[in-house]
């Protein structure tokens, strides 16, 4: 999955931008109460377990 989807996916899920660096954004999820980083390639592709630690602290999986 390329970070751009992942970025689609999380807005959809109600999940918002707290803070923006240079390589990474952090992301909330109200439905965990977690903050996670989320990288700013938005054209790569995530590896599988970065994907799946996203997705985790997300709520989605």
């Amino acid at each position: 999955m390329k970070v751009s989807e992942i970025v689609k996916l999380l807005k959809k899920n109600g999940c918002y931008k707290v803070k923006e660096g240079t390589n990474h954004e952090r992301w909330h999820s109200p439905k965990t109460g977690k903050t996670f980083s989320v990288p700013r390639h938005y054209s790569k592709e995530l590896m599988k377990k970065t994907e799946q630690s996203i997705l985790n602290d997300a709520g989605l999986k």
